[in-house]
């Protein structure tokens, strides 16, 4: 039991500055006031180390034989918070050098430079190694009492207010260690319930390296070992799934688990996750994406995004390294350049794990690719430069494969000798683009093209304009150069030249403004008409763009190119060239064209003129 004494008790007064600084600390740095009894654990923990080191070191160290644990005790009447470890203690000296940091420590230069709006001061403030004053955010008062491993050492106590003082007395304790008694705030007093502290310890410090004790029981409450620290060989695959379950309350397995460890260049422990559904469930603990950070076992960032890429953001997991320099709030890691490294590493075995399933497992891959394909296609969109690594992992549908998903390494093992490019169309669904008029030519020749449904496409073509030394090309573009061009025998018979002419004066005479040029095709068999892109035009990737982004949006002036085989066209030369027939059908063949393209910004307005052309027929 300690006991403070007033006896030879010393005052020593903070720094002008300080009490702002507390009040930074305090109130500005800080999300949540249940993070200071994690910087207190995270002491006590550090505290701990020292003493199992001296253990081995030291034979005249105090109380050697006393196990190395941490106490969590509560008193909810008396509004009493106390932790207790065995761990290293601290002498008077110590004391007041450790906690007095904030006054030694240049406060005045620290205030200064956080008027500075371009510093960073989460960054900044983690020279200062306070951490342990986070306790006044749910603190009136602190009594810090303890004894250090030193044999002659006599027990000290420190205490304060979080105002411009701190007290340091002479005290008696038996035991090596030391002893924090908080007296709580009252809007605090959830601190002494014995359960929520024990939710505390097992969302921020579970896998401390040390007994926990929360209560007066012998209870354990952390669990001491972490799993990601296990060696590979002797983790088993339900502890895999169990860990998973606990993480994130999910219950289907995930499709894959990814445990590694690293010496170098940094030393790190990760246990990863990727989920078999790409939408959290309704029980979920996870609330957001972002892989948990622990430094030495100690959890601190629930929701890290700068470990892996925005298009791996689905991943779920613990990372945790030996190597990771905190700042005071243990929230934010300092800029020294590590993170950048962790990210990389990280980043690395995710993409050989994904990669070894592509390879070693297709049906399990394609069951990723539908849940998280599109993550990995904004990741293209994205950060172009930087995914490299991403692009084989690719999966595409194309017209001679309707039903199953093709890499873009198993199109290029397909193409055609003399082909040199990967071609694509881009449409609104799958049943309705292998019916798009750009096809017709392809479909003849047995040409594969891939086709690209999902909207999220025209933003990844964004960023993925070659694979290998194959360029990307639009099958609806003016200029695509098909390997087999020209006539085929027993094509049907063109309409001549002498008669074609006229009919397209009559389409623009008719269609005017609203389209570039019209001209024969000779790329069209089943289709009477198509709409392509001039040479100067913004290209069609970019076009939809505009479109899904709800920019400002015309419908694009293109070249309609017509078919001079196709029947309807030689039907329609046979009637009047100033006919109200040969007009609408004229209408309805551009607005089909429109339509085909998913770029008519009115599919409803064409019924009543479909209407009037059946009356007309009829008639």
């Amino acid at each position: 039991m300690a006991k403070a004494s007033k006896t030879d008790a010393q005052s020593f007064s903070f720094k002008a500055e300080t009490k702002q600084l507390l009040n930074i600390l305090i109130h500005s740095l800080y999300k949540d006031p249940e993070v200071f009894l994690r910087e207190l654990l995270s002491n006590a923990s550090d505290a701990l180390n020292r003493a199992h080191f001296e253990m081995l070191t030291n034979q005249n160290m105090l109380d050697s034989e006393v196990e190395l644990n941490i106490r969590i005790t509560a008193d909810k009447d008396k509004g009493m918070l106390t932790i207790q470890d065995t761990g290293i203690g601290m002498t008077k000296d110590e004391i007041i050098e450790n906690l007095g940091t904030i006054a030694q420590s240049g406060a005045r230069n620290f205030i200064e430079a956080a008027k500075d709006k371009e510093v960073d001061i989460a960054q900044m403030i983690g020279q200062f190694g306070v951490g342990f004053y986070s306790v006044f955010m749910a603190a009136e008062w602190v009594r810090v009492t303890s004894r250090s491993h030193k044999s002659r050492a006599k027990a000290v106590s420190w205490y304060a207010t979080g105002e411009d003082n701190f007290e340091v007395n002479a005290a008696e304790m038996d035991e090596r260690g030391t002893k924090i008694e908080i007296k709580l705030k009252k809007d605090a007093i959830e601190f002494a319930e014995e359960y929520h502290l024990k939710t505390i310890v097992k969302k921020h410090s579970d896998y401390i390296g040390f007994p926990i004790y929360v209560g007066e029981s012998d209870e354990q409450v952390n669990k001491q070992t972490s799993l990601w620290r296990t060696p590979r060989s002797e983790a088993k695959d339900e502890e895999y799934q169990d860990f998973y379950r606990q993480l994130t309350l999910e219950f289907e397995k995930p499709l894959l688990h990814i445990h590694a460890v690293t010496d170098a260049p940094v030393q790190l422990y990760a246990l990863l996750y990727v989920p078999s559904k790409g939408e959290r469930g309704m029980f979920s603990l996870r609330k957001d994406d972002g892989l948990k950070l622990y430094s030495r076992n100690i959890l601190i960032d629930e929701y890290n995004k700068d470990l892996l890429p925005e298009y791996l953001r689905f991943v779920q997991g613990v990372v945790d390294s030996e190597d990771l320099p905190l700042n005071v709030s243990r929230e934010t890691v300092q800029s020294v350049g590590l993170m950048p490294k962790l990210k990389k590493i990280v980043t690395g075995q995710v993409m050989r794990e994904l990669e070894n399933l592509a390879n070693n497992d297709p049906e399990k891959f394609n069951t990723f690719w539908e849940e998280f394909g599109i993550y990995l296609k904004q990741g293209i969109a994205a950060e172009p430069l930087n995914t490299e690594k991403v692009q084989p992992l690719l999966r595409f549908k194309t017209n001679l494969h309707t039903e199953s998903w093709s890499s873009l390494d198993e199109y290029i093992e397909r193409m055609k000798v003399e082909q040199k490019e990967i071609y694509y169309i881009i449409g609104n669904d799958p049943k309705s683009v292998l019916l798009s008029p750009h096809l017709d030519y392809f479909q003849t020749q047995g040409t594969e093209v891939l086709l690209l449904t999902d909207p999220m496409d025209s933003f990844m073509l964004m960023g993925l304009q070659k694979y290998k030394d194959h360029d990307l090309k639009n099958v609806a573009q003016a200029d695509v150069e098909t390997p087999e061009a020209g006539e085929k025998e027993g094509e049907a018979e063109k309409i001549p030249e002498g008669e074609f002419g006229p009919l397209i004066e009559r389409f623009k005479g008719i269609l005017g403004e609203r389209v570039t040029d019209v001209r024969a095709s000779n790329r069209l068999s089943q289709s009477v008409a198509r709409l392509v892109d001039p040479d100067d035009s913004l290209n069609p990737e970019l076009q939809r763009v505009y479109q899904y982004l709800g920019k400002e949006y015309e419908v694009p002036k293109k070249i309609l190119e017509l078919n001079p085989s196709h029947t309807i066209l030689k039907l329609l030369i046979t009637k009047e060239s100033d006919s109200d027939l040969q007009t609408e059908i004229i209408e309805q063949i551009y607005e089909s064209a429109l339509l085909v393209e998913g770029l008519h910004p009115d599919p409803s307005s064409m019924a009543p003129r479909i209407q009037k052309l059946m009356e007309m027929l009829l008639s």
